[in-house]
């Protein structure tokens, strides 16, 4: 669950494998921003999907609506705050632990450390990889193939607009020259 999402997502490839059909999604067009950095993500559409928590002798099911979307995960679905807000439920996140009133007294949903940790050693993973990949695929689209120019690589130097050539040493007699830019700022 997360606490700061104003949206239940399910991904595409959760929704595939649950069996329902895509004629069941109702279209949407609104993009929103935070699952992938940087960018703005178009849902698939959106369906109404009955959630249970608890067990036999004690369960609540309500009904969400889940924004499907169609890049990759390495969760299911993402319970955001309208999840929260329907079951009236109360993370703990030290214990691991969410709190919810159920028919027969309090629900309690959890998880272990090792769960948790393994989770979020797959997240971290999975998130690399895909900014590595993102970064790649600047770069190339920022890459422009030029022809080597063999003034340049052995290692002169070619004069830019708005240079001024000065002595280094005025009273030597060497004659070493330097280029001082003449549009800097006195700073």
């Amino acid at each position: 669950m997360d606490r700061g999402s104003g949206l239940n997502i399910m991904y595409a490839k959760t929704f595939n494998e649950m069996g329902i059909d895509r004629t069941n999604l109702y279209p949407i067009r609104a993009p929103f921003h935070g699952i992938v950095p940087g960018r703005q993500a178009v849902p698939l559409g959106h369906i109404d999907l009955p959630i249970t928590f608890g067990d036999q002798s004690n369960y609540r099911t309500e009904t969400l609506t889940f924004n499907v979307v169609g890049f990759s995960r390495t969760f299911h679905a993402i319970l955001g705050h309208p999840c929260y807000v329907k079951f009236m439920a109360v993370p703990n996140y030290t214990y691991l632990k969410l709190k919810m009133p159920g028919p027969h007294g309090v629900i309690i949903v959890g998880t272990s450390f090792r769960r948790a940790y393994e989770c979020e050693v797959k997240c971290y993973g999975h998130a690399s990889a895909v900014i590595a990949s993102e970064e790649l695929a600047t770069l190339k689209e920022d890459v422009v193939e030029e022809t080597p120019d063999a003034k340049r690589l052995s290692g002169s130097f070619e004069l830019a607009e708005g240079s001024k050539e000065v002595l280094v040493d005025p009273s030597s007699s060497e004659g070493k020259k330097v280029h001082i830019g003449t549009v800097l700022s006195s700073e």
